[in-house]
């Protein structure tokens, strides 16, 4: 039986797609962009199956939106009225492919001595609305990159081919415009990763193999998209923009939270030169983190017992077509998880445990890993390593790169920042009567009582209104955010859940920069709404060319509706200042970053004191 929250099937996505055909004019001249459950309203008895479809018809450009009743087979539709939907695979694979037989390109290419085709790499990006140029209003944009291998299989992310890029209708797949700036002749380079390519290298010889096994199996169980583990429960969820989604997480039966997911990621390079300045990404609103995903391998993407969740996506025909091995999900020992030595009695250990979800995408030359863990004291941790292959240009011989670093010969990686958005629907204890406090340290100075000023003091301030949600980290005070319960703990305090900050960073963008126009929700740390269904999208829904400033969370918030005792929504942003190095290339090893979200009252005492010591090491 298929629960609410599933995501939808094969059938669905063809049913979804076939509705649209036969009441709405849809034709073989649309794409749809995007076919994904509708997700239920929170605690709806009897929820309806629908799908949320995002089409356009590649004549005439309109772009709309419908829902379609999938247990009665109709649909409503409406009209996006200056909306360009999210880009997909198949537009990317589609330009490529166009643009290498359009003469003007070919052309030059040859002028730079670059013949052969099949190791040319042509990469779209979407185009930024404020850099949209006016004679091109209303079309459907990409601007590209092109690289090229130096032999079938190298890496293309050594050679780019600067000062040469395209604007194009991806709607037509027209060539409109190559902007053919300057030329840098290339430099001796070693950009190769691939084992085959790089020059004298021998392998290390000193690895002896690591073998992690369990012989009486897993300790979690996976029941279509139920997912248990010791005192955990949930359900997995995927879709194309979000990719992994956690829901409806309860630890021994209490509610923690009722949805949970990196709802946005926008990567703005910061170097202003021709080659980089149109170059900032939302790898989640843009493309989409679904799309991207890869299926996972054992022994090399994951290690253990491990088992795993197909996904199914659909391309924009919306014809399904399935990931395999989309999510991972295992086991894995963690060290110890809390010991004391008494003189009398001796050592008393516990070894910790986590369970592991995890995906893992590829976004044109970066990679994402994205894990959720949980632990056995009831703490959640969201880990996110990034790796792959850094852009990178070339220079004249003597001159300096001015943002970025020089990795190799007269060639740099500009530097960059990447910012996650992660969407935290907490429902602690039960989706009513949650209340966000901004919880800091400050010192207690000197007194009488304290002549040596060694107290500290601990404030706690309930946020009562969404501009007093608006909230920024604080390294001097520890700033961190607690969400209380509607119940009690044994000793009187509300149960509750923190929000421990990590990888927090500054935009570091002038406060008019047309970036924050677009991604206004990178303003600030942390957000508060009150829980709303259709509120998905931190920079807006549509990201891809809009012109509408400070779409989403600055817009959202600027209702200031109240947030007290209610049922709330925390947006926490976080991510990875690059500052490149020389040590990330050619490729790149992961950069890792994380928040964490801890008990704070919600339990009596530690709920790990019932895990059992390790058998025949640890009994006493």
């Amino acid at each position: 039986m298929t629960h609410p929250l599933d995501p939808l099937s094969a059938d669905e996505l063809r049913a979804a797609a076939d509705i649209l055909r036969r009441d709405h004019g849809v034709t073989e001249r649309w794409r749809l962009g995007s076919i994904d459950l509708r997700e239920p309203e929170k605690g709806d008895p009897e929820p309806p199956r629908e799908a949320e479809v995002i089409g356009w018809d590649r004549d005439s450009g309109d772009a709309y939106r419908a829902i379609v009743a999938l247990d009665h087979g109709t649909a409503t539709m409406e009209r996006l009225e200056g909306i360009q939907p999210s880009l997909h695979p198949d537009e990317w694979h589609e330009c490529d492919a166009a643009l290498k037989q359009d003469p003007r390109l070919v052309e030059a290419l040859a002028k730079r001595g670059i013949t052969d085709l099949e190791l040319v790499l042509i990469d779209v990006w979407g185009y930024r609305g404020y850099l949209v140029p006016e004679r091109y209003a209303g079309r459907r944009l990409g601007w590209t990159d092109t690289w090229f291998r130096s032999a079938p299989g190298a890496n293309p992310y050594a050679n780019p081919v600067n000062g040469l890029h395209c604007i194009v209708d991806l709607n037509t797949m027209e060539l409109l415009e190559i902007e053919d700036t300057f030329v840098v002749d290339r430099p001796p380079v070693m950009g190769e990763y691939v084992p085959r390519f790089v020059p004298d290298m021998t392998p290390r010889t000193d690895i002896k193999p690591v073998e992690i096994t369990q012989p009486e199996g897993v300790s979690f169980k996976l029941d279509g998209h139920a997912l248990s583990w010791q005192k955990w429960s949930l359900r997995l969820g995927f879709n194309h923009r979000e990719g992994l989604v956690l829901h409806t997480l309860q630890f021994d039966q209490r509610p923690i939270a009722h949805r949970l997911s990196l709802a946005e990621m926008v990567v703005p390079y910061r170097d202003p030169t021709p080659d980089h300045v149109r170059r900032t990404a939302y790898d989640i609103g843009e493309w989409g983190l679904g799309y991207m995903t890869q299926s996972l391998e054992l022994g090399c993407d994951c290690l253990g017992e491990i088992r795993y969740l197909d996904a199914t996506l659909h391309d924009t025909k919306g014809e399904p077509y399935t990931i395999p091995n989309a999510v991972c999900i295992h086991e894995e020992d963690d060290g110890v998880l809390w010991k004391h030595v008494d003189h009398q009695h001796g050592a008393e250990v516990r070894r910790s445990r986590r369970l592991v979800i995890s995906i893992h995408v590829t976004v044109a030359n970066y990679e994402y890993l994205v894990y959720w863990r949980l632990y056995q004291d009831g703490s959640i941790e969201c880990h996110v390593r990034a790796t792959g292959i850094m852009v990178v240009g070339h220079l004249p011989d003597g001159e300096p790169a001015v943002h970025g670093t020089m990795v190799d010969t007269r060639t740099y990686a500009p530097y960059h920042q990447h910012f996650l958005i992660a969407r935290l629907d907490l429902d602690i204890d039960g989706a009513e009567g949650n209340t966000v406090h901004m919880v800091e340290t400050w010192p207690g100075g000197y007194s009488e009582a304290d002549p040596h000023g060694l107290g500290i003091t601990q404030r706690s301030i309930p946020l009562a209104t969404e501009q007093e949600g608006r909230q920024d980290y604080c390294w001097d005070t520890q700033r961190a955010w607690k969400v209380t319960g509607a119940t009690r703990n044994h000793i009187g305090e509300p149960t509750a859940y923190k929000l421990v900050p990590g990888a927090a960073l500054p935009h570091l963008l002038p406060n008019d920069s047309p970036v924050l126009r677009d991604a206004g929700a990178l303003r600030h740390t942390l957000w508060v709404t009150p829980y709303d269904r259709e509120e998905r999208w931190p920079c807006g829904p549509f990201p891809n060319q809009s012109r509408t400033e400070d779409e989403g969370l600055p817009t959202w918030t600027d209702a200031d509706r109240p947030i007290a005792d209610a049922d709330v929504v925390l947006w926490y942003v976080f991510g990875i200042h690059h500052i490149t190095r020389m040590e990330d290339w050619p490729i790149m090893p992961v950069d890792t970053v994380s928040f964490w979200l801890k008990p704070f009252g919600f339990f009596d005492r530690n709920p790990a004191l019932d895990v059992p010591p390790t058998p025949s090491h640890c009994e006493h």
